[in-house]
């Protein structure tokens, strides 16, 4: 791995800790003005000091995110469908120049094993490392799997060991039952957990302490973040559980007395 893509790939997992706290709010690139995200630069500005890395479209950051702002930008390449069709149906939607014009630390795109376009999918992320090599991006692929299928160790360590295999650099899946075994196919390739959709903010910390707990990297959290009731409390909770290894308890703590 050449120096620049361990550069960037540190700006995002902190050397300090080995772990990492990712902002989602990309979300818009399929689902449009989602609850949380209508007006995005003013949800994310008070969380920015917090978060170590900000996973969001070029338009949503050129849009809404100050340049001044020294976040290190996880910039989200592929899209192609909305929530109203088949989402698998992607395309690589971003020029690799555009992400070094934005200064990005690292590309990002879905792969969706079993579901209709899979092969597209792994091909587009293909393509990105290939172009990431190039220029000492990292890439970080983002697994999904298809609507029939459960979300659990033995799919999602399917298409994580897929996205090893095709040259990620960073793997993010969901948390599920057994998630040492997704982190273990995945070798030295850092694992970081999705938030998914909105549960109770206790529930979210116990996932990722149970996530950090059995070999992930860290976490990228959106909806869990931006749609609490306090979404710096929740913000500054998770840091605590993933950079502090607080318990679930003493980082709810935190998240009420922010409250």
């Amino acid at each position: 791995m050449n120096w620049g893509m361990k550069n960037r790939i540190s700006r995002i997992i902190k050397p300090g800790t080995g772990h990492c706290v990712m902002l989602a709010v990309d979300h818009g690139y399929f689902q449009g003005p989602t609850t949380g995200l209508r007006n995005l630069g003013k949800t994310v500005e008070p969380l920015l000091p917090y978060a170590d890395a900000l996973m969001i479209t070029r338009g949503g950051l050129r849009n809404w995110i100050p340049p001044e702002s020294g976040i290190p930008v996880i910039l989200r390449v592929s899209g192609g469908q909305s929530i109203l069709k088949e989402l698998s149906n992607e395309v690589i939607t971003t020029s690799i120049e555009d992400a070094i014009r934005i200064n990005a630390s690292a590309i990002t795109c879905s792969v969706y094993v079993g579901s209709e376009y899979e092969k597209e999918t792994i091909a587009n992320l293909s393509k990105l490392v290939d172009e990431g090599e190039k220029y000492g991006i990292p890439v970080l692929a983002v697994t999904a799997v298809g609507k029939d299928m459960a979300r659990d160790a033995r799919y999602l360590g399917l298409a994580s060991r897929i996205c090893v295999e095709t040259g990620t650099h960073i793997v993010k899946t969901y948390y599920t039952e057994d998630f040492g075994s997704v982190v273990e196919a995945c070798g030295n390739v850092p694992v970081v957990i999705a938030g998914g959709t909105k549960i109770p903010e206790k529930e979210a910390l116990l996932m990722a302490h149970n996530a950090i707990s059995e070999g992930a990297a860290g976490v990228d959290m959106g909806r869990n973040i931006f749609q609490s009731d306090s979404p710096v409390g929740m913000i500054k909770a998770i840091r605590s559980v993933v950079h502090d290894r607080n318990s679930v308890d003493e980082a709810y703590g935190i998240y009420v007395k922010e409250k």
